[in-house]
């Protein structure tokens, strides 16, 4: 924890690239849920976003399960927390549903269900692990005996190699792989190339700087949404705008939320094409959303699909697709 702020630090993180070869790398796989790191011991456990948000009420069944299988043992974990579809694959459309939600009730519980993936450990009875290899730190998390419908600690892979775990994780729909070196240390809120995560489907953040407005079936709400990243100077550019993975209730929802915070000018370093400015309603650039796309090309999304809200992350963390 940080005496500072009386919250965990943050988490490290991965840096985009190819999958790895050789014996130096462990292979995990890679979950489409949300980051978050768990603090439990004398007070009730507690969970985490990656920029120090208190999520916990959101997640009443993980708390529980972490309380059941630690019993107020000191530690700091590092995970993801997931929603399996009906298929068995992690939904982030279904996490989504309870990401905003601080007293989700038993039906949305029962239709959302959550667990935590747990990959790392950061601190056990009050001794840091931090400056511990990759592998002593796996062997230290296997030791707390995780295992519970709603906490579970997932495999890594040695001696395997990374293209044809990619494969493998195609072959389950799964979102991609991570691969980690087998020495490397925990450096919190670092991104290190001693993580390699490889996604199978191109997705990024986007901050939310306006709307064009909808018509026909989606009058009344949103026709797309107008997207925004930082490049490498800090400036906020135009990124292009998504339109499709909206419902209609969505569509009417974001409308609301971006005229509450309206604002006369666009808030685009650089002015956006004309096609966008023309009807378009601008608003501060606070909201974070998930994207699918099939590629970043011309300073533009292609083909991009809108996925959900994120409360994990801040607009002034967004940055343009494959800068990390």
């Amino acid at each position: 924890m940080s005496p500072a702020t009386g919250k965990p630090v943050p988490p490290m993180l991965a840096t985009l690239g190819n999958p790895p070869t050789g014996e130096r790398w462990a292979f995990e796989s890679k979950w489409d849920g949300q980051r978050a790191i768990a603090t439990t011991g004398s007070k009730d456990p507690a969970l985490w976003s990656r920029n120090g948000n208190d999520i916990s009420a959101s997640f009443p069944e993980i708390l529980d399960a972490l309380s059941a299988v630690l019993d107020h043992r000191e530690t700091v974990l590092d995970g993801e927390i997931v929603a399996l579809g009906p298929d068995g694959v992690p939904s982030f459309s279904l996490l989504q549903r309870r990401m905003h939600v601080l007293r989700p009730t038993a039906q949305l519980r029962n239709e959302a269900l959550t667990s935590y993936y747990v990959f790392d450990i950061l601190d056990v009875d009050g001794t840091s692990t931090t400056e511990l290899p990759y592998l002593e730190r796996r062997e230290a998390l296997a030791n707390l005996s995780l295992e519970h419908p709603r906490v579970k600690v997932p495999p890594h892979w040695l001696n395997v190699d990374g293209p044809a775990m990619l494969e493998v994780a195609k072959k389950h729909h799964l979102e991609g792989i991570v691969a980690k070196n087998i020495s490397s240390i925990y450096q919190p809120g670092k991104r290190s190339r001693d993580w390699l995560k490889t996604p199978l489907r191109a997705n990024c953040e986007a901050v939310l700087c306006g709307f064009l407005p909808g018509a026909g079936g989606a009058a009344g709400g949103v026709g797309s949404l107008i997207l925004g990243a930082h490049d490498d100077s800090g400036s906020l550019v135009h990124i292009g705008n998504v339109g499709t993975g909206l419902t209609d209730r969505q569509r009417r929802e974001l409308r609301d939320k971006l005229v509450e915070i309206e604002q006369p000018i666009s808030p685009f370093t650089i002015e956006p094409p004309r096609a966008v400015t023309r009807n378009a309603s601008w608003s501060r650039p606070v909201f974070v959303c998930d994207v699918e796309y099939r590629e970043f090309t011309g300073g533009s999304l292609r083909h991009p699909s809108f996925r959900g809200l994120r409360n994990d992350k801040t607009a002034d963390e967004v940055d343009l697709p494959g800068r990390h």
